[in-house]
């Protein structure tokens, strides 16, 4: 039987967080080896109508996956920590501004970053002026360079080693839920730990998607204004880069949901093959504790008033 909803889900600190319908739930392994769950409402940006739509969803998703994902993380960490104390979680400021500072730090990386790096290979000689196709090739070289050097980077630290482990451990469970399998550890062991609908993927096709749009709308809207102070200039440019994120992460939300629906189809799977490359990375083989985990949250997305 297949599965009778759609689910997914984010690995955090010593355990996993699932999403079924309006309900995720977080299972985190205690140091003294308890599995500990929480069931909570989804926090939601798409309520109106019109934010549902294709090619409008992107964004307002993307930001409300970050919430329930820093609100996972943040409960993981107290809990991985043995924090009892009442009040331990973020309030709603500290999560505007834990939110601000990763979109800052991951625009800066990415977009920032790129940019100033790819404006040096102009000044060497080795790339054209901003309006050039050679520039953005650089743009986007670059940006994929980062992309995998800060990925394989944060892969050699321990602890998070262990989150792509729970991470492969929530992709096994997800495909045996979307097989119509029974939900255990010997059932589960032998999926891949690589899913086409991964956040990981989410990522490339938005750094894809910015790449190519950059490489066309950029010169096309210098030709409406174009500051003829060089750093202005620039910073012009980096802010329409900055703001073009938004309809970039529309359009890379549609791809993906496209390459998951249809994922037996020969175009989709093109689609989704860097993205299960990148995976590789992203993802480590989860033992049976840990499948144990990603079950339980799972099962309490699932059957809510279960848990």
């Amino acid at each position: 039987m297949a599965a009778p909803q759609a689910v997914g889900g984010q690995a955090v600190i010593e355990g996993v967080m699932m999403r079924a319908k309006d309900k995720l739930a977080i299972a985190i392994r205690k140091s003294d080896g308890e599995i500990v769950t929480d069931v909570r409402p989804w926090f939601t940006m798409v309520k109106h109508p019109l934010l549902k739509k294709p090619f409008l969803r992107g964004f307002p998703v993307l930001m409300e996956t970050m919430v329930n994902g820093i609100k996972a993380l943040n409960y993981s960490a107290m809990q991985a920590a043995d924090d009892e104390e009442e009040g331990g979680e973020l309030t709603s400021f500290h999560l505007v501004i834990t939110m601000v500072v990763a979109l800052g730090a991951a625009l800066g990386l990415f977009v920032v970053l790129p940019h100033f790096l790819s404006v040096g290979m102009e000044y060497l000689g080795w790339a054209g002026d901003v309006d050039s196709l050679s520039f953005h090739a650089w743009d986007g070289l670059i940006k994929m360079l980062v992309f995998v050097g800060y990925i394989l980077s944060i892969s050699l630290i321990p602890d998070i080693r262990r989150v792509f482990e729970y991470h492969g451990a929530e992709h096994k469970v997800i495909w045996t839920w979307e097989d119509g399998k029974d939900l255990t550890p010997d059932s589960t062991r032998f999926y891949s730990r690589l899913h086409p609908r991964c956040g990981t993927a989410f990522l490339l096709f938005v750094l894809v998607v910015s790449i190519l749009l950059y490489a066309v709308l950029v010169p096309y809207l210098l030709t409406f204004y174009s500051p003829e102070n060089f750093i202005v200039k620039h910073l012009y440019i980096v802010g329409l880069k900055l703001f073009l994120m938004i309809p970039v992460s529309c359009v890379a939300y549609e791809m993906i949901k496209f390459a998951g629906k249809y994922s037996k189809n020969a175009l989709c799977k093109l689609m989704c093959w860097p993205g299960l490359m990148m995976q590789l990375l992203t993802t480590k083989e989860p033992d049976d504790s840990q499948i144990e985990v990603a079950i339980a949250a799972l099962e309490c997305a699932v059957n809510p008033e279960e848990c």
